[in-house]
């Protein structure tokens, strides 16, 4: 997630131009080095979520009324093949407009389309081979005009987000509590006009929306594209078993039934489901490497000095693969979260939200999507290999995160 951001790894410090903003490592809260900032942002950010409904039963609703509408979308494919992606990211992303902006936007809206279509876009551009060479030449990046060559999709994205701020502006009431996410913080860029060690600005609130934007979209919509592909391949987790029981869509008829949608009291009662949701995100491993760290002091570590300050790449594939941990490491298997039993056990080294301050900060409101999102899709629809087509690859592809391989499937209703 963090290539083509500009990363000057050895002074820890992320230098790029975003919208015709040099960003210093200073702004935004996922990417931004460890410091004041960072940690006001953070606290603002998780603070916020949280006031509109992140693990709490209104947001419950609002991914459950989404997921319907999802799942209109795919009936409306009519059982014809095709790429679930475009569709996954567009209910994915309204989830987040929820928070951000106040608002959903319908499937056909033109600029809910260009956004999604900048984002696409972005992320071509950060796995380019350009940008890896101004990850390891970050000079480069004050040669005039490279940048907006570079990443022309970053500029044309924040322009999109600087019309969808602008609008708030007008229709902002500050007698009236915040309406999201962006009003709040408008509403501490006032608070904090007369005080200059303060990190709420105009160009941080770009930097802070758009992180919160592409780090909720992006990666629990490629998850959920894993999920699909799994369930192609292995038919016998979706549908109802040959022998014994727990497959997927049989737990769902006998916790839920037909008649109404999923809920998140339903996982304490549905282990099978819950063993396959994590063993997705473990198998997909969509984010290899995490995001950078840093050390806040000198330490040791089997025997090397790694100095105060140093930047740190996680690998979360050493534990989410690890071979002395996992039967089978590098095949898809529930079973790894299912005991003797056949009850749910979460594995220490299940940490695809990364760890430590770091960790992810949307972590209960992706799962909370992935779950609501998977059982709502399962529970309406059977999916498989189109007729004729050959089995897809269950190989990722590597870039800024590692998707699946472009595959199609059948939603057959059920």
């Amino acid at each position: 997630m963090w290539e083509g951001r500009g990363w000057d790894l050895s002074p820890a410090r992320r230098i790029c131009k975003v919208g015709g903003i040099w960003w210093q490592g200073e702004q935004g809260v996922v990417f931004a080095r460890y410091g004041h900032t960072w940690r006001e942002q953070r606290r603002f950010s998780v603070s916020t979520l949280r006031n509109f409904g992140m693990g709490k039963k209104s947001l419950e609703q609002w991914v459950t009324q989404e997921a319907s509408y999802l799942c209109a979308a795919f009936a409306d494919q009519a059982g014809r093949p095709f790429s679930p992606n475009a569709l996954l990211n567009k209910a994915v992303s309204n989830v987040i407009a929820s928070l951000t902006f106040g608002r959903r936007f319908e499937y056909n809206d033109p600029r809910f389309l260009k956004l999604l279509d900048l984002m696409e876009d972005i992320l071509k551009e950060e796995s380019g081979f350009l940008p890896q060479v101004l990850n390891a030449i970050p000079m480069l990046l004050h040669i005039p005009g490279l940048v907006a060559k570079v990443f022309p999709g970053q500029r044309a994205f924040m322009a999109q987000l600087d019309e969808l701020v602008a609008e708030h502006r007008m229709t902002r009431d500050p007698a009236q509590p915040p309406r999201d996410l962006t009003d709040a913080f408008l509403d501490e860029v006032q608070k904090a006009k007369r005080n200059p060690e303060s990190s709420f600005n105009d160009d941080n609130l770009r930097l802070v929306v758009t992180d919160l934007f592409f780090a909720g979209m992006v990666t629990t919509s490629t998850t959920l594209a894993w999920a699909l592909l799994l369930m192609i391949l292995h038919p016998d987790v979706q549908r109802e078993p040959s022998q014994g029981s727990g497959r997927v869509q049989q737990e769902i008829d006998k916790v839920i039934g037909q008649a109404r949608r999923p809920e998140m009291g339903d996982q304490a009662r549905m282990p099978f489901t819950m063993a396959v949701v994590h063993e997705v995100q473990r198998f997909g491993d969509i984010v290899p490497l995490g995001v950078p760290h840093m050390t806040s002091r000198d330490i040791e570590v089997q025997g090397f000095l790694i100095p105060k300050g140093t930047t740190l790449i996680p690998n979360l594939s050493s534990v989410l693969k690890d071979e002395t941990i996992w039967k089978k490491p590098f095949r898809f298997h529930p079973e790894h979260f299912l005991d003797a039993q056949g009850r749910f056990v979460k594995q220490e080294a299940f940490m695809p939200f990364s760890a430590g301050r770091r960790s992810c900060l949307g972590e209960p409101l992706a799962r909370m999507e992935l779950f609501l999102f998977f059982t709502c899709l399962l529970q309406r629809f059977s999916f498989s290999v189109p007729a004729g087509q050959p089995r897809p690859s269950d190989h990722g592809c590597f870039g800024s995160l590692v998707t699946p391989s472009p595959y199609q499937l059948c939603a057959e209703p059920r």
